[in-house]
């Protein structure tokens, strides 16, 4: 019998990974997505992915989530303003025992997610892609993948060991781990680094890792995200600084995400990165002052294009 998975938020990430489970024969992937013409390509065309990896999947997309049968797991890849709003509409996908694991940035969205559905992973990648158009996303390259039980969930790691023995055969690099509270900081602290810097400079990552000034700030923003995570007793898993040294060596200008909204004028996941550290850093009594900044100039911005008087 097939396992099921469903990705909650086919967009870039989602399509990648949602397209690599596709190809298993063993594996039924339902993608579901409020874009009705994302969904409408998919189902005549196929899911095509470019660049890091050429090949186009078939698959079930859907923006109607009672066409989702019930599946053994979730993947849930939306932005974090996204989140409840996703969740609510495919719980009934996951019944009583089927596990979601959030791929997502930023800190909240597995608390978010286990108000609905009882078995939560956390999960947290450097993995980079980006949609082109409807059924249609380019991998700018693959990264690991770092999976484990929700603490508060009781998830039991079995079922992290079995999705990650899922997404290994379909060519991803999962990383199955008993505790994946330090990669997700890991993720964190990279991301409040180079998203917010390169969505208020508009430098793409590798001007801004190249640029000294900015350099440097990327620096001051990993050691007062370090510093949030030591007093939290979390042991960070793996090194943000090469995960930026890796982005800024990706051929062409890559834009971060938080650019890209930005551009696009979209609320961006600020709340959930540096707003989160700045968060927990206040209530411990550590100094965030970077973050905080960080997260006033972001919100400046968006609270600028209501045109305010």
């Amino acid at each position: 019998m097939a396992v099921k998975v469903c990705i909650v938020g086919c967009g870039a990430i989602g399509s990648v990974i949602g397209a690599h489970l596709a190809r298993l024969p063993d594996v039924a992937v339902y993608a579901y997505d409020t874009s009705a013409e994302h969904t409408r390509v998919m189902r005549e065309r196929g899911l095509r992915i470019s660049g890091a990896s050429e090949f186009t999947a078939r698959l079930h997309a859907t923006s109607e989530p009672r066409e989702i049968p019930l599946c053994d797991f979730g993947i849930l890849a939306t932005k974090c303003l996204h989140t409840r709003a996703a969740i609510e509409q495919t719980a009934h996908v996951f019944g009583v025992s089927g596990a979601v694991c959030s791929v997502q940035n930023g800190l909240g969205n597995e608390e978010i997610i286990a108000e609905h559905v009882s078995q939560v992973i956390r999960g947290a990648t450097t993995m980079a892609a980006h949609l082109t158009g409807p059924g249609h996303a380019e991998l700018e390259f693959y990264s690991d993948l770092w999976i484990g039980p929700f603490e508060p969930t009781g998830t039991p790691y079995a079922r992290v060991a079995q999705l990650a023995e899922i997404l290994n055969r379909s060519g991803l690099r999962a990383v199955p781990l008993r505790d994946a509270r330090g990669a997700q900081w890991t993720k964190l602290i990279f991301n409040a680094a180079v998203n917010p810097v390169g969505a208020l400079t508009r430098l793409h990552h590798g001007a801004a890792t190249r640029f000294p000034p900015t350099a440097a700030l990327y620096e001051a923003l990993l050691l007062e995200g370090e510093f949030v995570a030591r007093t939290l007793g979390i042991a960070l898993h793996g090194d943000a600084r090469q995960m930026i040294a890796e982005g800024a060596k990706a051929p062409g200008r890559r834009k971060v995400s938080m650019l890209l909204d930005i551009l696009d004028r979209r609320q961006t996941e600020v709340d959930f990165v540096n707003g989160a550290i700045a968060d927990r850093g206040e209530k411990l009594g550590v100094p965030v002052p970077l973050n905080r900044a960080i997260w006033q100039l972001v919100k400046g911005l968006e609270h600028s294009w209501k045109d305010p008087s």
